[in-house]
């Protein structure tokens, strides 16, 4: 819901950052693996109970995903980084459920279970509309500078990395952030069940 305006906001720094590195000759791919190191790095750091240091490599993390598409477009985006772009992110998300429930599994496991049982639904039907907007030759007008149709929902991104701050900030509150992360997760799947129904029932 907020990424597009989140993205507007950053564009003139991330556009100065990402200038930098093609100047240094650093390519859009070698940002987008360093951003996954990052956000690994920062959920072993949760899992081994340092949540602020995990949020300050999280944040570091999601600066480098900012600006490994702003650096494609500078030079040449491709699909490979389209492609790693998405499948990093999908993995980045997954292992910070995964960190807090490693951190505390007795209070933390059924809670990071749900909340991981949410992502899935939200990627999936992110990734399902995708491909058959694809087919369909669909073009989406709220995130153009996307590699593939961007569907927009009520948990994107930028809502994600504020949950997971809040996680990091007050880690002993984490099953709360993900039940109530969860529940809005439901209401992105099913209004993004009810866009793919009506989309793609014409033919």
């Amino acid at each position: 819901m907020l990424d597009r305006a989140v993205l507007a906001s950053v564009r003139v720094p991330l556009a100065w950052g990402a200038a930098r590195l093609a100047a240094l000759g650093v390519g859009a791919d070698a940002v987008s693996v360093a951003g996954l190191a990052l956000g690994l790095a920062g959920a072993a750091a949760i899992a081994c109970g340092q949540p602020l240091v995990g949020l300050a490599l999280i944040l570091c993390s999601r600066v480098a995903d900012g600006l490994d598409g702003t650096l494609a477009r500078m030079t040449q985006p491709t699909d490979r980084g389209a492609f790693i772009d998405c499948a990093f992110d999908f993995l980045f998300y997954a292992s910070v459920p995964l960190a807090f429930a490693m951190a505390d599994p007795a209070a933390n496991a059924l809670p990071a279970a749900v909340l991981l049982a949410a992502f899935i639904g939200t990627g999936s039907t992110f990734l399902a509309f995708a491909v058959l907007a694809e087919r369909r030759g669909l073009k989406s007008t709220a995130h153009s500078v996307k590699g593939f149709f961007y569907l927009g929902g009520l948990t994107e991104g930028s809502e994600t990395i504020a949950c997971f701050a809040l996680m990091c900030l007050f880690p002993q509150h984490f099953p709360w952030w993900a039940y109530g992360f969860a529940a809005l997760c439901a209401l992105t799947i099913v209004t993004r069940l009810a866009v793919g129904w009506v989309t793609f029932g014409s033919r």
